[in-house]
């Protein structure tokens, strides 16, 4: 694996990401477009994890930190780097980020339908909790 390297994102990343996703990641978000990840960019530098192999993104991991919580997002591998160690340096990356700020517990959100993805953040050692559901509200400015 040494030829796979680990960085946070820049604005100048943001494009290529956001079209990463469309290949890589299961399902979308209201927040997937460029001024979504680029407040998120902006607002906390670190928190947009990539791995890169041979100059090309083979993952990426949302390490969110709100100084209480350690929240995981966004955990794609593009599908031609799946099962080559990319999704456990992110996450190793990520949770290194959250020990460093005093963060206590990952949780990570998983699409119930999403198969592959749940047999990975059980590999990585995280569990579901049945007894939490997401609730959500879309917000209008």
């Amino acid at each position: 694996m040494d030829d796979l390297s680990i960085r946070v994102a820049t604005p100048a990343d943001l494009d290529g990401i956001l079209a990463f996703w469309k290949v890589a990641a299961e399902g979308t978000s209201i927040s997937d477009d460029r001024e979504g990840v680029a407040r998120l960019v902006e607002r906390d530098p670190e928190s947009l994890i990539l791995a890169e192999r041979d100059g090309a993104l083979a993952g990426t991991v949302i390490a969110g930190f709100d100084g209480w919580r350690c929240h995981l997002y966004r955990l794609a591998v593009h599908p031609d780097q799946r099962r080559r160690g990319v999704g456990g340096a992110l996450l190793a990356a990520a949770e290194e980020r959250f020990v460093r700020l005093g963060g206590r517990r990952g949780d990570a959100m998983v699409l119930d339908r999403n198969d592959l993805a749940r047999h990975a953040w059980r590999a990585a050692g995280y569990v579901p909790e049945a007894q939490w559901s997401r609730w959500v509200k879309q917000l209008t400015g």
